[in-house]
């Protein structure tokens, strides 16, 4: 799984993975961080997500990373918002107010791209990613991220035999493998959503659970 596969989801519109409205458990959840007011948040693999202007909306300096052009100019587009257009190293960033969006490969990130920011917010980049990518994608989030940032990951878990991802299930053992070497994580909710997925009811998948967790570096 490449870039050239996201690309390709976006252009053909198969981003079923994409909400149409603000995450449920990111305004739930969300003021159990300790943030300073205005501080700076990380959204990688961050699509069109309209979760970002909802945290724009409440002061937050917002960074999305996104690997693909269409829906980055999608995002801007739909929120009716001009961007200014920058290339900064092998990335193009998309910028207005307090959202700027890289385009481009996350793994082509370094730390000082990142420095200033204090907070993650993961709903659809651990899940969007095969297993065995996950720990490059773990690792890669560790070096960018510096000590007592906070943040909060939604993961989904469910029998990934019944149904091929993306969204992938990760169940809570390799959360906590991935992430427990480097942060401290805390379940803050686990659901069972089975009933709101038509689409994984309609592909036969029997179990369906999402999990919200905070997340501190260590």
């Amino acid at each position: 799984m490449d870039a050239k596969f996201w690309q390709e989801r976006w252009a053909t519109n198969q981003i079923g993975f994409h909400q149409v409205e603000v995450n449920p458990c990111l305004q739930q959840h969300w003021s159990t961080l300790a943030l300073a007011g205005g501080s700076k948040v990380f959204v990688p693999l961050c699509g069109k997500s309209l979760d970002m202007m909802w945290l724009a909306g409440r002061g937050h300096r917002v960074m999305g990373v996104e690997v693909s052009e269409q829906a980055v100019e999608a995002f801007f587009s739909e929120q009716a918002l001009t961007p200014q257009i920058d290339q900064r190293g092998v990335f193009k960033v998309y910028h207005k107010g307090l959202i700027e969006v890289w385009c481009g490969d996350y793994f082509a990130l370094d730390a000082e791209a990142v420095a200033d920011c204090k907070a993650l917010y993961d709903r659809a980049a651990l899940i969007a990613l095969p297993q065995q990518m996950r720990p490059q994608y773990t690792e890669h989030l560790n070096t960018l991220l510096t000590r007592g940032c906070e943040g909060l990951l939604i993961a989904v878990d469910y029998d990934q035999a019944q149904r091929a991802g993306p969204p992938f299930s990760v169940p809570d053992e390799e959360v906590r493998s991935l992430l427990g070497s480097h942060w401290s994580v805390v379940t803050l909710q686990e659901r069972d959503i089975l009933g709101e997925s038509r689409k994984f009811m309609a592909d036969g998948v029997t179990r369906l659970e999402e999990r919200v967790y905070r997340l501190t570096k260590r």
